[in-house]
């Protein structure tokens, strides 16, 4: 197993005085499980516990915390007076033991010197029990699948992942980077996928992997759903999802079905809360803060592009393109992307993104996506091709009160430009060319480079 950047967070985490019982979410096969084992490797006492298999009797035998503890304590020769020991207590598919959610907040308060964590890969099925985790009384934290420096600190090594932590890739080697980026793009970031890559350096062994996984999210649609016609709708969704991709959708009649908006839009919230896909809100607006417009049609963005590129058989298009922006129309960029800024938006505590599109009118322009900085909202267009083309990114430009800086993620290399919208309004704002590479560094950059 190679190493996850959300290990830091977690050590953060074990190390607060007054750490709360951590709720780890994601999709399913994202690594959840094998990050836990390897974090447990750091504490003096690892007790994992799998709700799937007889472990889940622990908590209809023993409704009592303390009990429970010094029943786990027997078991595991821990003596509770010792309190240099760190223990990390691990309780995997927690959805399958509803008393066990409940009893987390009774761990906050009675065992705070023990550290918990919990996960699942089907979490939202407690709501068909009604059972919610304990409020104000619990962390949560998300796993996605693998980061482009994850990839690249699998497949290269440290040096190269410092490089873009640090942005500070060479002149010399941006076409390596771009090259092992259009890779990653290609395979997406399942942790399985990326390391029979590595290991093997052969995509054909990847198709195995990408189709088990399909299989086993549409065999969850059962979990997932309330009742048989939820299944049916949830398995619709499930295969024909992958094909819109990128593209800004409507609920009616959603991949050729007979569905109502309305089946259509919950089954795709009930998916969005198992972390299978996202819908990517508009906002109309130049100036903080980002309000969706809901009422719009929104972009759907799958859980990995990997996956997506398996499902809608485009692979080979990638094989054959070396310039990403050529890559299914422009949506496998513009979907790997938004797949990064995920993860940058997981860093700073935000469970959505969005885009922008200007509302006036009889006219009409659209941004890929934005980002919040303060009280400044900063687009984020995808595009090959001189400033004279940047035409929506010149309309949010033109739109906004206030000094703009704008983001266009690119082929070419990391250059800052202060420029001028084309006449007659001929407004000044700051573009910053950032390379595909650098976009999970997208936060850092603007921290760095924002600021005119």
């Amino acid at each position: 197993m190679f190493a996850r950047d959300l290990i830091g967070p977690l050590r953060k985490w074990r190390d607060n005085p007054r750490h709360k019982p951590l709720v780890l979410r994601g999709a399913r096969q994202v690594g959840k499980t094998t990050l836990v084992r390897t974090f447990g490797e750091e504490f003096d006492v690892f007790i994992p516990l799998n709700l799937e298999t007889d472990d889940a009797l622990l908590f209809r035998r023993f409704t009592n915390v303390h009990d429970l503890w010094q029943y786990l304590c027997l078991k595991h020769h821990i003596v509770q007076q010792d309190s240099n020991r760190t223990i990390l207590l691990f309780i995997d598919e927690i959805q399958e033991e509803p008393q066990a959610v409940a009893m987390l907040r009774y761990f906050f308060e009675s065992l705070p010197q023990v550290h918990v964590i919990a996960a699942g890969s089907r979490l939202q099925s407690l709501m068909k029990q009604h059972v919610s985790f304990p409020v104000g009384r619990v962390e949560y934290m998300t796993l996605r699948p693998c980061s482009f420096v994850e990839f690249v600190n699998a497949k290269e090594g440290p040096e190269w992942a410092d490089m873009l932590r640090n942005i500070s890739v060479p002149a010399f080697m941006h076409d390596d980077m771009m090259a092992a980026f259009n890779t990653y793009a290609l395979i997406g970031g399942m942790p399985e996928a990326v390391s029979e890559y590595v290991a093997n350096r052969d995509l054909q062994r990847l198709s195995p992997i990408f189709s088990a996984l399909l299989n086993s999210y549409n065999e969850d649609a059962e979990k997932f759903a309330h009742n048989a016609g939820e299944v049916k709708i949830l398995r619709h969704i499930l295969q024909t999802a992958w094909l819109s991709a990128a593209e800004t959708i409507t609920f009616a009649k959603f991949g050729n079905s007979t569905f109502t908006s309305t089946q259509i839009h919950d089954g795709m919230d009930l998916l969005e809360r198992a972390y299978l896909l996202s819908l990517v809100y508009p906002v109309t607006t130049t100036t903080a803060p980002a309000l969706p417009a809901t009422r719009r049609a929104p972009k759907l963005v799958m859980v990995d592009s990997g996956l997506t590129n398996f499902r809608a058989g485009i692979q080979l298009e990638y094989l054959r393109n070396k310039n990403l922006l050529d890559t299914w129309r422009g949506r496998a960029a513009e979907h790997i992307v938004a797949q990064e800024l995920c993860i940058v938006h997981d860093r700073h505590y935000r469970d959505r993104q969005y885009f922008w599109i200007r509302d006036k009118k009889g006219s009409t322009a659209e941004v890929d996506f934005i980002w919040q900085e303060g009280t400044d909202i900063i687009p984020i267009e995808i595009k090959a091709g001189t400033n004279a083309h940047l035409r929506s990114l010149h309309a949010f430009a033109n739109s906004a009160e206030r000094h703009v800086v704008a983001i266009r993620v690119w082929n070419g290399p990391f250059s800052i430009q202060d420029i001028a919208t084309p006449s007659p309004e001929s407004k000044p704002f700051r573009l910053i060319n950032l390379p595909f590479y650098y976009v999970g560094q997208i936060d850092r950059v603007i921290a760095a480079y924002a600021t005119c």
